[in-house]
């Protein structure tokens, strides 16, 4: 027998009661609601079934772009247009997308615009920890009701996979590897038949067409619970790199400092571009161990010293920036976020920063206020 999941309103689930329009941090098809809905209007491309955009819409929404009609596309991911094409093509076939980087390549990011773009509802997710249970992919119960009545449907609580399967959605699994091996291979089954057996119902459910899967792995987390060979060929990989270079990164920081301060209600500074730049700067050539002009070879501290760090380091900067002092982005305002960014290991990470300062920060032509700011908080 088969058994469908009733679909519940997503509006009611993710709005709150004060509304998606006063959340902190609202999801990416509320966020960006009037670009998806432009996009719509205006695809007349082929759509994979329940798909509310075509492949070639969903690339232009994460890529960006400008509408026939004027309408500008927001870029939400800077990078590779082949790795966006491979990715969205892969959720247009039966295979599950497995988004692989270093922490801070924006493996979330995209996992959640994929989801809103393609389903519009990023909300069917699965956060990996080591505490993950069967229960949060496959299905769990309410126990009072199991007691009262005995296994039965109504006492059936789906996980957002079994939502996803039954409603022809995209769901999303966080941080794959750091869910316990034997869990993650529940989704061997889903993945591959497409079914999720309910042996305590004598059921199933069966995944309609438009459901599939991302799920996110971090490199660094190699050696922690690998997958295995049989949940890997289930998957096809995108590997997500690092921005390749500091331009690049600097328009990804800012972006992003810039949605972010929005949300916050922070000022824009006028002039925060050089310190945005000088905080890129300094986390790529301490990340590649090499100064920028290739001269001088660095060590490496043991943070992974990624985009996502620098945007925090700039966002809390801003804040310091408009609360403290005159609204202007200054070294002192972001002299300490980088310190705490970079000094992870309180040992070998603060000799390795000492070093960087004397040997490189301390000589280079405009960094003179940098290198007070950054040893008044070191010492």
């Amino acid at each position: 027998m088969t058994v469908s999941v009733e679909p519940t309103e997503k509006s009611a689930a993710s709005a709150g009661d004060q509304g998606a329009a006063q959340a902190l941090r609202p999801h990416a098809e509320d966020a960006f609601a009037a670009e998806l809905a432009a996009l719509a209007a205006q695809d007349d491309r082929p759509r994979p079934e329940r798909w509310r955009l075509s492949p070639w819409a969903v690339a232009m929404y994460l890529l960006g772009g400008t509408l026939p009609d004027g309408t500008v596309i927001t870029p939400k991911y800077v990078g590779p247009r082949r790795i966006v094409e491979v990715a969205v093509t892969t959720l247009a076939t039966d295979r599950a997308l497995l988004l692989l980087g270093v922490p801070g390549t924006a493996k979330t990011w995209v996992s959640e615009h994929l989801a809103a773009a393609v389903s519009g509802d990023s909300t069917l997710l699965v956060q990996g920890t080591a505490g993950t249970p069967e229960e949060a992919i496959r299905y769990g119960w309410n126990y009072a009701r199991l007691l009262a009545h005995g296994p039965s449907r109504d006492a059936l609580v789906p996980s957002p996979v079994m939502r996803a399967m039954s409603e022809g959605m995209t769901a999303r699994v966080e941080e794959l590897t750091r869910i316990p091996a034997d869990v993650q291979d529940t989704l061997i089954t889903i993945l591959s038949e497409k079914t999720l057996p309910i042996p305590e119902l004598g059921q199933e459910v069966q995944a309609v067409r438009g459901f599939n899967l991302i799920a996110t792995a971090n490199d660094r987390d190699r050696g922690v619970n690998d997958l295995s060979s049989a949940l890997r060929r289930r998957f096809n990989t995108v590997v997500l790199p690092l921005p390749e270079s500091a331009e690049a990164e600097v328009d990804i920081v800012s972006r992003r400092v810039d949605q972010i301060g929005r949300s916050l209600d922070l000022p824009a500074a006028p002039d925060g571009s050089d310190e945005i730049r000088r905080i890129v700067t300094v986390f790529r050539e301490l990340r590649g161990g090499v100064t920028e002009d290739g001269r001088t070879k660095l060590k490496s501290p043991s943070g992974t010293l990624s985009t996502a760090e620098a945007i925090s380091v700039v966002t809390s900067g801003l804040a310091l920036a408009a609360h403290f002092g005159d609204g202007v982005l200054r070294p002192s305002d972001v002299a300490a976020g980088i310190l705490g960014a970079v000094v992870r290991d309180p040992a070998a990470d603060r000799v390795i920063w000492q070093e960087y300062l004397e040997a490189v920060v301390r000589e280079r032509d405009g960094w003179k206020d940098f290198y007070r700011a950054c040893r008044e908080v070191s010492v």
